[in-house]
C-alpha cells in the first residue's frame, strides 16, 4: 500500500502549523518550506479545512492555523480524509469487481484485517506526537533562524 502525495503533504502542513502555534502560518511560507506550488497546497488545504483539521484566517495578517490542538488530530483521521480510497485489491471495489469468491474469500478477509491493523497504528498517534521532542523543527521548516532555534546558552 502506498499513500498519495496529498496525504504526505497533509501531514506536513499540519506539522508546520503545529510548529507555529502562536500565529497564522502563511501559505507562501509553507509552500516554500516543502518546495511545492501554492496552487497544489491550496488543493490540499481544502481537504484539511473540510476535515476540520485547520482553519483559515482572512486578512492582511491571515493564514492558516490548526482548528484544534495538535494532540487531538489523529494521524489515522488525516489519512482517511486525504486518501480517496483504500482499495487494496480489485475485490475491495464493490462496483468494479468480477470475482465470484468476493463474499467468501479468505484473501479478502486477510486484506481487510491488515487495513484495520494499519489504521489501528495510525490512530494511536497524533500530530503532536510527530512534532514533539524536535527542538530544531521550527528551524528546519524555516519558521525561525538558527540563532533563535538554539537552546539557551548554546548560541
Amino acid at each position: 500500500m502506498r499513500l498519495t502525495q496529498q496525504t504526505n503533504y497533509s501531514v506536513r502542513i499540519l506539522l508546520y502549523c503545529a510548529a507555529n502555534p502562536d500565529r497564522p502560518s502563511r501559505v507562501a511560507d509553507i509552500a516554500s518550506s516543502f518546495d511545492m506550488s501554492e496552487t497544489h497546497l491550496f488543493k490540499i488545504l481544502k481537504v484539511l479545512v473540510d476535515g476540520h483539521f485547520i482553519r483559515t484566517i482572512r486578512g492582511r495578517n491571515g493564514g492558516i492555523m490548526l482548528a484544534k490542538p495538535a494532540e487531538d488530530i489523529r494521524i489515522g483521521a488525516v489519512v482517511r480524509a486525504a486518501e480517496e480510497n483504500f482499495i487494496l485489491a480489485d475485490c475491495f471495489d464493490e462496483a468494479g469487481h468480477n470475482c465470484p469468491l468476493t463474499l467468501s474469500c479468505e484473501y479478502n478477509r486477510i486484506l481487510r484485517e491488515a487495513l484495520a491493523a494499519f489504521f489501528s497504528v495510525l490512530d494511536r498517534y497524533t500530530i503532536a506526537d510527530v512534532a514533539k521532542d524536535r527542538p530544531d523543527l521550527r528551524f528546519l521548516l524555516g519558521i525561525e533562524d538558527a540563532a533563535s532555534a538554539a537552546p539557551a546558552g548554546t548560541a
